[in-house]
């Protein structure tokens, strides 16, 4: 196993085509969280549905830590997160809600302040992502978050959220309603 020596892009692509979660972090712990940061979330652009799963994955741990050590960085963080959401942004955000919910769903704090706008993306009078692989990702989002905090989901009315799409025409979007209403269900 080959160790970071520094974070090039070759060096965190190899490895998380062929390191697990517990391996990449382990190595990513000897650089300062930002930098760690930095380089998971490049990862989220891959192609590879096992490399981006990974990459959010990491993405939740190192913000957990982040908003520990330091929670305005932290926010920093989401807010880059939310803004390649925006149209004006210019690019386009790919991977960005699950990231946002997993960073939600490993720590409270962050879950307090921002699920409320990661449910906006999936309504249409709030910050609707019109672009399907984006909103989709909204909702694997917020079905993952439904799981980690139903209460909190509860209390902002995440069933009216995700209701509509049990009968979205896109399969993916139609499983990550039913996963997430599953889990705010069972919490009731």
């Amino acid at each position: 196993m080959a160790k970071f020596r520094h974070l090039s892009h070759q060096h965190i692509k190899k490895a998380f085509l062929t390191q697990g979660v517990e391996e990449l972090l382990a190595q990513l712990s000897v650089f300062p969280v930002k930098t760690a940061l930095h380089s998971v979330l490049s990862a989220l652009y891959s192609t590879d549905e096992a490399v981006r799963f990974k990459s959010v994955t990491l993405f939740g741990l190192l913000m957990s830590k982040l908003a520990q050590e330091d929670m305005e960085a932290a926010r920093q963080v989401m807010r880059r997160l939310m803004w390649s959401l925006n149209d004006e942004s210019g690019g386009i955000g790919w991977g960005a809600p699950e990231a946002m919910a997993e960073a939600m769903a490993m720590d409270a704090g962050l879950a307090q302040e921002y699920a409320h706008i990661l449910l906006s993306y999936v309504w249409e009078e709030g910050n609707y992502l019109e672009y399907l692989p984006l909103r989709r990702g909204a909702l694997k989002g917020i079905a993952r978050l439904a799981c980690a905090r139903p209460q909190l989901l509860n209390a902002l009315q995440a069933q009216e959220r995700l209701q509509p799409y049990l009968n979205d025409a896109d399969e993916e979007s139609r499983e990550a309603a039913q996963s997430g209403l599953a889990c705010l269900r069972q919490a009731k």
